[in-house]
This record gives structure tokens, sequence and C-alpha cells, in this order.
């Protein structure tokens, strides 16, 4: 049978985060597995599959550069690159979506393409947080999946998410990083326990806390961060007697003395920053600083800002070896504190 034009089998999504020249293996790798692309096919030059796919030379290049490399084509000078190998195998085909780009969300996702390792191929989407947009790339997805790796975040609309997601092979579906109610049958799932989390963590600092009189969490009224945390937060500052209140807009608050301020957003880390310094108040001694999420920054601003964070690693790990193992267990991730002089 002979070889199929391979511009009819090569598809390039821009929609997806994935890079391009991963695009281009994915769709050689598929079409040699199907048996569409024979040994010893001549591939077009770089030059031509640069203009045919209106992609930059460097992206073809890295595609055949990274294909040889795995001894899949093989170049000969003067006549170009062809296969030499079509015992393929890409068993493991992953539609990965995340709510957004972010240093904690390339942990997750450098995780979890370190585990599954050469032998799986990873389209990878970001939606935004927008649920319309969540919606419609799940509804256009274009190729047959051996699993759907998601992470539920929205700004608005979140209720109508387990509809997308009951569309969806059970079998094939795992969740990360926040379980959303409502989803049917077995499935599985890498996630936080938010409110438990929160509780937790900020229990560990209580000897540290009790330095101050009030508790403040930097919550934005438009946010995709889980209420549950709040309902964590409140729970500790009951049991433990402390003032507490909730921030829904970081820029019209004023600073005030023996109050500790729990950040989620990096922005609002920012912020509060600024103003705390404004004020000649010392961190540490006179308002207390928390911030959600490790990061290297984090050791070194003000001294070293205490943390609260979940093993982003290891839930990319995790999930990974739900779709090694073919597993629908329901893993939670454990959640740390780091205190630093921020507290």
């Amino acid at each position: 049978m002979p070889s199929e034009n391979i511009y009819t089998l090569i598809s390039i999504d821009e929609q997806s985060v994935t890079p391009k020249y991963v695009q281009l293996t994915n769709s050689i790798l598929k079409a040699i597995e199907a048996g569409k692309i024979e040994k010893d096919y001549m591939l077009p030059s770089i030059n031509d599959l640069s203009y045919e796919l209106e992609i930059s030379r460097d992206t073809a290049e890295r595609a055949y550069r990274h294909l040889k490399n795995v001894g899949i084509i093989g170049s000969v000078p003067g006549k170009g690159y062809f296969v030499t190998k079509t015992e393929v195998r890409q068993s493991i085909r992953v539609f990965l979506l995340f709510n957004k780009l972010s240093t904690h969300k390339k942990i997750i996702y450098d995780a979890f393409v370190a585990a599954l390792g050469e032998g799986a191929a990873i389209d990878f989407y970001i939606y935004n947080n927008d649920f319309t947009l969540f919606k419609k790339l799940l509804n256009n997805r274009k190729d047959d999946y051996t699993h759907y790796v998601i992470i539920p975040h929205f700004m608005q609309s979140e209720e109508n998410a387990c509809d997308i997601l009951n569309a969806l092979p059970r079998e094939k579906l795992i969740i990360m990083d926040k379980l959303v109610p409502g989803i049917k049958g077995n499935y599985g799932a890498v996630y936080e326990n938010f409110e438990k989390d929160i509780y937790e963590a900020l229990s560990g600092a209580l000897e540290r806390l009790s330095k101050y009189h009030t508790l403040k969490i930097i919550f934005p009224e438009y946010s995709y961060h889980s209420q549950e945390i709040i309902k964590g937060f409140v729970r500790f500052c009951t049991q433990y007697a402390f003032n507490y209140g909730v921030v829904n807009n970081m820029k019209k608050e004023a600073i005030e003395e023996d109050t500790v301020y729990i950040s989620l957003m990096e922005d609002d880390l920012v912020l509060l920053i600024e103003k705390i310094l404004a004020t000649g108040l010392q961190v540490g001694k006179n308002v207390g600083v928390i911030s959600y999420n490790e990061t290297p920054l984090k050791k070194i601003i003000l001294k070293g800002i205490t943390t609260i964070s979940t093993d982003f690693q290891q839930m990319g790990q995790k999930a990974a070896q739900l779709i090694l193992q073919k597993s629908a267990e329901h893993i939670e991730i454990p959640f740390y504190l780091t205190l630093r002089d921020s507290l």
C-alpha cells in the first residue's frame, strides 16, 4: 500500500499550547502507527514543510531532530529525511486541559510529562478560567484520546461543568487539583482538600499567629479559587478566637497593625507588600504575611515569606501514575506549611 500524502496527515492546532514541533512529531508518529506512512517514505524537506504548514523552519527542524534522535527517521546528505522504523507505539494519547498557565501549573505539567515518558502523545490546551472556552475545546476535540486530564477552575458557570465532564468516557477521565460535584461513575482524581488544607496549615502556624489579633484573607470577588478555602479559614479563626475578615479588593484595603494577611494571588501579594512597606510597619512583628503557593522568590522577599502550598510536582506525577496503572483511584495531595520571617 503506498504511503499517503503527509500533508493530509499532519494537524497543527493553533488553539493548543502544545509546541508546534511536538504536534508535528505526534502527527507523523500517529500516521506511522496507523500504517499510513510506510518504511523508507521520503519526508518533505524542512523548507517545504515550513512553507506548506506555515510554521517556522526551526519548528520543522526540531521535529525532525527529535524523530531522528528516537530512531524513527534517518537522513542522507543531499537527499533528505526518510522513515527508517515503523514499529511505533503511542498507546497513550492525552487531552490535557489546564485553567491557566503559571509557575505552579508548569511544575504540574513538567512532572506529568516526565512521569508518562516518551511513549505518550499529549495535546495541551488552556481555557483561562473561561467556561465557554472550556466547553468549546472539549466539544470540538478532533482526536480519539485515551485520556482526558482536566483542571476545572472557572470564574463563573462552574455549576455546569459536571454536564460537560459527564459527556466524556468516565474510564478516560482524570480530574486534577479540584473535585467537581456531580460527576458520575468511576474516574481518576488527584486533588486538593481546600477546606482541610488551610485549616491544618494555619493550625501548624498557631504559635506564631498568636502574636496577632486579626487574620484577613485576600479573596478577590471574582475568583476561580474554591470557596472551601474561606470555610476552612473561618473555621480556624472561630475555633481559636481570632478576629477575621475577607478582603475582596486589595486596592481599597488599608493595612492594619497586629494583622496577618493571607494572599492567594501573586498580584495581590505584590500590592500587599507595597502597601506594608509604605506604612513603615515591620513584617513579622507588627504585621504578618502568608502567601499561597511556594516559589523560589518567596524564600528571599522580605527575608522570607511564609507559604502554604500543595505539592504540585506530586500532583503531576500521581496523575500520570493513574494513567499508567489504569486506575480510577482518588488521591488527596499533601499540603505544606513553610514558616519564614514574614510571620
